[in-house]
This record gives C-alpha cells, sequence and structure tokens, in this order.
C-alpha cells in the first residue's frame, strides 16, 4: 500500500538544465536551504508578489 505524505503537500517531477541546477544548490546552500526548500520559497515569493497567494 503506498503510504501517505504526512502534510497536505503534493509532489511533483522538475527538469532543470545543469546550469540551472548548479545555480540554484548554490543560492539554495548560500540560504541553508536545501534545493527543494529553496524551490518552495521562490515560488512562494512569486505568488505573493503577482497577488496569487496572500
Amino acid at each position: 500500500m503506498p503510504r501517505k505524505p504526512a502534510s497536505d503537500t503534493e509532489s511533483f517531477v522538475l527538469r532543470v538544465d545543469a546550469e540551472t541546477m548548479a545555480a540554484l544548490k548554490k543560492w539554495a546552500a548560500d540560504e541553508f536551504r536545501s534545493v527543494n526548500g529553496q524551490l518552495q520559497w521562490i515560488i512562494a515569493e512569486a505568488l505573493r508578489k503577482s497577488g496569487r497567494k496572500k
């Protein structure tokens, strides 16, 4: 039986080129985040700035 996620988050696959991934890893490390955490932060900031999320 598949495990249910512990929270209401949803997983998906994201493909990025090597140069972009290297930049993401550096940015995440600079801010003491995982790459996943950094991507979540980037997306949340973009949604807030665009007025699509409070």
